[in-house]
């Protein structure tokens, strides 16, 4: 059959691709690269897209060169505080042209240990931090990633990684010759000068007098704490910025991205970790005498939805406002907010907040122990009185470690909802956390934060880790430490220093972590992240690719190992 005679027998539609094809290829053919635009005439035509260029414009894209990265840019912002942070921008080259693909910005710990009346110190501190942040994003780090590939995050933070360790090199051996001078200066005792008076009154007192000084000898010192390097936040931050580039680049979340990245193939279902949400807070920020319960902790049952956990979060604050405000003489309240996004209440005991909540649960109706579990905070090596050797949990109430072991013991028999303590002692008082470990059982758990550095588990004691997204950890390094450490790792805000940034959530649900603290629901950078997890909640839903997570034990604590826990100890397993 002719070609004329084969075209009467088409429609006028069908006449005119034809007579196209026919021209397009013959016009490939003189130019050299026939082959590719046959194919994709031979496939437009089966499929019929409505929008044809916009059809060959999306089959020729995907035949080009992979994207590259041309530069980053570094920049100082402001963060939720007003204090100063950094954003990097990420720039990749794609069909020929430049485009910004994504951004990030991260929190850090530079100066977070630094006292209010060293605030200018501090400021400086942190001005220096971010120059230096800046300086390395625009520069070195720019020239060494200038043609990476945004999608080959393992190389990426490899060269990250190793430029930090190149710039490094002091801090990194003062840093282990001051873990070795620790560890072999750790038996021999410290003694400490006594404050109490060389002359009293009764013999009473002065027999309290030697009990006392004979407490304080038995006091290791503080550990020197790790240095934060100038300029670290950059690595961090440039990881992450890169992810996020990596991610719109193969047109898929960010959680997706980093989920492929840990399992090696984008796994079919995805849960939610628990939000753990900050109720209260009773530290050093609030009005009262109490300084040891720095955030008071609200585990919800699992299962529950996002949305229903911060309902019931802001139902249960509203009561327990409503009846601090009841109990107040003419009904002026002193709750502050903290920096933790909760109300900061002003109580002397530890006991005094657990029984507005247990109060405010009541009267609502919700089970305590059952619907909801605590977690209280301690932060206790802020509160160390080192002059004296005690932990000063209220204004002028000291404790030593070992009776700080006793109260723990006491408020969680009493209060059978607490399943988690964070930071109960300084991170030197390697006893009483083997101590307090050995006494709760499986009834509670005890968490510490993780140092990303030492990428190991600080203590015996601890049973699960809140690890934080700060200044020079990766994205790899995210994914190394919750691979090594599954089923034990919180991911957690720093608190102090919020940051805008809502990819907190697309990472814990990425690393499929159980639990998530993103803090109290006061701020927009905190609801942010609670936002994101609830968008990110309803498209897992929509795919029917959300697994349900109602079958669970209990909550911070391995099944397993509660159960071995409760048989030791001849007692029944616990049940949430």
């Amino acid at each position: 059959m002719s070609y004329d005679r084969f075209l009467q027998r088409l429609s006028a539609d069908e006449q005119d691709f034809y007579e196209t094809k026919k021209a397009a290829a013959a016009f490939y053919r003189l130019n050299g690269i026939p082959e590719e635009m046959e194919r994709a005439l031979n496939q437009l035509f089966l499929q019929k897209p409505g929008d044809v260029h916009g059809y060959l414009a999306n089959y020729f894209t995907n035949l080009c060169a992979p994207a590259r990265i041309s530069r980053l840019k570094g920049s100082e912002v402001f963060d939720a505080r007003g204090q100063l942070s950094v954003k990097v921008e990420v720039f990749c080259l794609f069909c020929n042209k430049e485009k910004s693909m994504s951004s990030a910005a991260i929190a850090t710990l530079c100066g977070s240990k630094e006292t209010s009346l060293d605030w200018k110190t501090r400021s400086q501190e942190r001005a220096d931090h971010m120059t230096t942040a800046v300086q390395w994003i625009n520069e070195p780090l720019n020239n060494m990633l200038e043609a990476q590939n945004p999608c080959d995050q393992s190389q990426v933070d490899h060269i990250l990684s190793n430029f930090f360790v190149s710039h490094n090199p002091e801090e990194k051996n003062m840093c282990d010759g001051a873990k070795e001078e620790s560890s072999s200066s750790s038996e021999p005792e410290v003694t400490l000068p006594s404050s109490l008076p060389t002359q009293t009154k009764d013999k009473k007192s002065a027999e309290k007098g030697k009990e006392s000084s004979a407490a304080e000898k038995n006091f290791p010192p503080a550990a020197l704490p790790e240095p934060v390097l100038p300029g670290s936040l950059a690595i961090g931050s440039v990881s992450l910025a890169v992810a996020k580039a990596g991610a719109q680049l193969q047109g898929i979340p960010l959680y997706k991205y980093i989920a492929t990245l840990k399992n090696h193939e984008r796994p079919t279902q995805f849960h939610i970790p628990v939000s753990l949400v900050t109720l209260l807070s009773c530290g050093r920020t609030s009005l009262g005498k109490l300084s040891l319960l720095d955030e008071i902790i609200l585990i919800p049952k699992a299962g529950q939805q996002v949305k229903q956990i911060i309902t019931m979060t802001l139902e249960l604050q509203k009561e327990m406002m409503r009846i601090i405000n009841t109990s107040t003489k003419a009904g002026a309240t002193q709750v502050i907010l903290s920096d933790s996004g909760a109300p900061a209440v002003s109580y002397d005991k530890p006991e005094q907040p657990l029984d507005l909540i247990t109060e405010a649960c009541t009267n609502l109706g919700l089970a305590l122990g059952t619907e909801i579990h605590i977690v209280l905070n301690c932060a206790a090596g802020e509160i160390m009185d080192y002059s004296k050797g005690k932990y000063e949990i209220a204004t002028g109430t000291l404790k030593s470690p070992d009776e700080l072991v006793d109260m723990y013991q006491a408020l969680i028999s009493k209060y059978p909802a607490v399943v988690a303590i964070i930071d109960p002692f300084r991170k030197e008082d390697l006893d009483q956390w083997e101590k307090l470990s050995h006494l709760i059982g499986g009834s509670c758990s005890l968490l510490t934060d993780m140092s990303c550095k030492s990428k190991a588990p600080p203590f015996l004691g601890a049973r699960g880790y809140i690890l934080k997204h700060t200044d020079e950890t990766t994205v790899s390094d995210l994914v190394g430490i919750t691979s090594e450490h599954q089923g034990s790792i919180v991911m957690g805000t720093t608190c102090s220093e919020p940051c805008c940034d809502d990819s907190l959530s697309d990472i814990a649900v990425g690393l499929g972590l159980n639990y998530v603290k993103l803090g109290g629901l006061s701020g927009a950078e905190r609801m942010a992240k609670y936002n994101r997890l609830i968008s990110i909640e309803e498209d897992l839903a929509q795919e029917g690719i959300l697994a349900s997570k109602e079958k669970h034990g209990p909550p911070l604590f391995p099944q397993n190992l509660q159960e071995q826990s409760c048989a030791a100890e001849g007692r029944p397993s616990y049940t949430a």
